[in-house]
């Protein structure tokens, strides 16, 4: 579809578990992303029957440079994992997550890091973290869960590791729909062309306006945001041609002015 960019996490044999290449991999994709300006929202799933299963647990693919183990090698590899998360979160085009399968620990994490989340009623989500041994807060789940589905059901979801079924994952908010496998990513174009109908920079804004809504202490600085939006909105062309269209009720052509 003309506007999005498909990312597909693609290690299907290890249920799209993370190693070092697949980071890698991932963060050159998304840099890809960042200066394609024909790219309005990004949709993001895995390949076979998981979408992603969590890190490697069997070999992350950097033990020849990491050597023997010390604090402050694998303080360098967990830097660079949770710097992908960010990324992803950060990119000024929405994500929206089409989720298949398995989505535990990092799997999660990419889940979270989204701002729309579709899942097929096969899949489950695991903070699983704490299941193999390490803290339950890793890779930017403990920043965003709580602001997803409240930080009571996180703190339970986090401390248990324990398995959320799609039912549950929609009642808590976690996901916004639950669609057969093969409706998947129709599903997940469908909602990426309604967000296309509006104008890309109200998009983008829009976008940026409700995380520091998130992140903001007080009511009053969140309204002076969003005063600077609506200027900065109110002065493209783009602006004057979604009304015109409204008024005139066809479809608006936009030109990223």
């Amino acid at each position: 579809m003309p506007g999005v960019r498909l990312l597909t996490l693609n290690r299907p044999e290890k249920l799209n578990t993370l190693n070092r290449d697949f980071v890698e991999e991932f963060k050159a994709a998304l840099a890809v992303v960042r200066v394609d300006r024909n790219c309005r929202v990004v949709v993001l799933t895995g390949a076979g029957r998981a979408f992603c299963a969590g890190i490697d647990l069997g070999g992350y693919g950097d033990e020849d440079q990491i050597g023997e183990p010390s604090p402050i090698n694998y303080l360098v590899r967990q830097e660079s994992i949770a710097d992908l998360f960010v990324q992803l979160h950060e990119l000024e085009v929405p994500v929206i997550a089409a989720i298949n399968g398995a989505a535990a620990g990092a799997g999660l994490a990419f889940a979270c890091a989204s701002d729309i989340r579709i899942a097929a009623k096969s899949s489950i989500f695991a903070a699983s973290f704490i299941r193999a041994g390490y803290s339950g807060c890793d890779v930017g789940v403990s920043w965003l869960l709580p602001r997803i589905v409240g930080a009571g059901r996180a703190h339970e979801l986090m401390l248990t590791g324990r398995r959320c079924g799609t039912e549950e994952a929609l009642r808590i908010g976690l996901v916004t729909a639950i669609v057969e496998p093969d409706q998947l990513l129709s599903a997940a174009y469908s909602k990426a062309a309604e967000i296309m109908l509006n104008p890309p920079f109200s998009v983008q804004l829009t976008k940026e306006g409700m995380w520091h809504a998130v992140e903001s202490t007080d009511m009053r600085s969140t309204v002076a945001f969003e005063n600077r939006q609506q200027v900065l909105t109110a002065l493209t062309q783009d602006c004057d041609e979604a009304q015109r269209a409204f008024l005139s009720k066809r479809a608006p052509v936009y030109t990223f002015r």
